[in-house]
Order: C-alpha cells, then structure tokens, then sequence
C-alpha cells in the first residue's frame, strides 16, 4: 500500500521521536526545534513523541492519528547517529502501533553536513571562528556500546577537520573513550594553542552538562550550546522527512 497522506491536513503526519530526559530543558528545545519544522512545512501535521522520561509515547500518538482517520505516518527519529535507540526501539514502535497505519521510518538525522554547518553555527555563538587554524576541535557526542555508531562520530571529526581547523577529534561522554575532558587536556599537553569542545547534542541535559563541565575544567577555551532548533537541523528534519516520503511513493510505484 502506498504512503498517501494521512490526518487533516495535506502531508503524510510526520511523528518525530525523541530520546527524551527528565531534564525539563530536553523536551522545550525538542518543542521549539517541532515548532521551526512546522514553520517549514505548514502544510504537515507534525506530532511530537518521546521513548522515554516524559509523555507522550510514541504509539499513542499513532494510534491517535489512525483514530482519527489518518490512514499513513512517517516516524522520524530525532537521533544524531544510528545506535540502539534507532535499530531496536524504533522498529519496536512500528510494531507496536495501530496495524491500520502504513509507516515508513525516516533516517537518523546525522551524519549529514547540515549538522556540521549547525556545529560551527553554535561555535560562532560560543565565540569562535569557523575553521581557525589555531583552534583544534574536540567533537563530543553521548558514546554508545554501538561501535557503529561511535565510528560515526569518528569519521564526521575527520571530514570535519578539512575545513581548515588544527584538528578536530572525537570524544565520548560515556561507553567508550576519549572522555572529553581526557581529549581537551590530550590536545593541551601537545601544544595545541586553543582547544574548543562542539557538543554534538540534540538537546541540553545530563550528558551535555557533563561535558561542558570536563571541558572546561580541563582547559577548554569554549564549549558550544547544543544543536537544538538551529535552522539547519530543522531543515535537516524536513530534508529525512521529504526522502521518507519519496521513498515510499517509489516503492509504491515499482
């Protein structure tokens, strides 16, 4: 069956899922990163969900789309890397809603070089310049048990670093190693004469809060908000949303 669109407005609802926190931060940067994603595409109903920490879950959204009348949903993961939460959750999600709804999972959003140009935007806002060749980056993710998924983080640092910086390399706030602060103290022991930390984080909370705090007591000169509702990550949203949809009607149409 093809994925046609669903609910009262003309798009295919799109259910974005998030990782969700028990930070109250989380959920508002989620709202206001949906709210610039609406602002994008008026004519798509978006719904907000979250796997975990806080209401409302992402089955009940679907089944409150299928009840009433919506006959499709594309479910997109609000994750920066392809880990547990989109290769075990997610699918659990899809099997767990309503069977009258078509679905199709978009892709995580990262990696994607519009999540690069969203990093160097909150380092501007953090005060450093895109690219200066005496600042060396530490790219600080989660970390995952997903060796897939911290390799992610790893390959994104190196096409990152040809973008003119002293270098940039990956750090992990958790599952594996370097922490961010072990990167930042690496980088000053070797002479590095600015070392800045770009968090590559969703939304603030825990993990976030942790690294800013490593970083800073190891010597970092900045470390960046998280990404949140920076333009580009929206735009990134409508970009996996847009290829969900395509890539229904194609398989549809084969």
């Amino acid at each position: 069956m093809p994925l046609r669109a669903g609910g009262r407005r003309g798009g295919v609802p799109l259910v974005a899922v998030a990782h969700g926190s028990r930070d109250p931060r989380a959920a508002a940067t989620v709202a206001r990163l949906v709210d610039a994603v609406r602002a994008l595409r008026p004519d798509v109903p978006v719904h907000t969900s979250f796997l975990d920490h806080c209401p409302p879950a992402p089955v009940p959204v679907l089944d409150g789309i299928a009840a009433a009348g919506g006959t499709s949903a594309v479910v997109l993961p609000l994750l920066l890397t392809a880990a547990y939460h989109s290769k075990c959750d997610i699918p659990a999600v899809l099997r767990g809603a309503d069977a009258r709804l078509v679905l199709r999972t978009a892709g995580t959003l990262g990696p994607h070089p519009l999540l690069t140009a969203a990093l160097e935007r909150r380092l501007a806002e953090a005060g450093v310049e895109a690219g200066d060749p005496d600042t060396a980056v530490v790219l600080a993710a989660a970390g995952s048990s997903d060796a897939a998924a911290n390799a992610t983080i790893a390959g994104l640092a190196r096409v990152w670093r040809t973008r003119g910086w002293r270098g940039v390399v990956p750090a992990y706030a958790s599952a594996t190693r370097p922490s961010p602060g072990e990167a930042v103290a690496a980088l000053r022991d070797a002479g590095v004469p600015r070392v800045v930390v770009a968090s590559y984080f969703l939304a603030p909370g825990f993990f976030s809060d942790k690294v800013r705090d490593e970083a800073l007591a190891a010597g970092a000169a900045a470390v960046s908000p998280a990404l949140g509702d920076a333009p580009e990550v929206a735009e990134l949203v409508v970009r996996r949303y847009e290829e969900a949809v395509v890539g229904a009607e194609a398989a549809a149409a084969s």
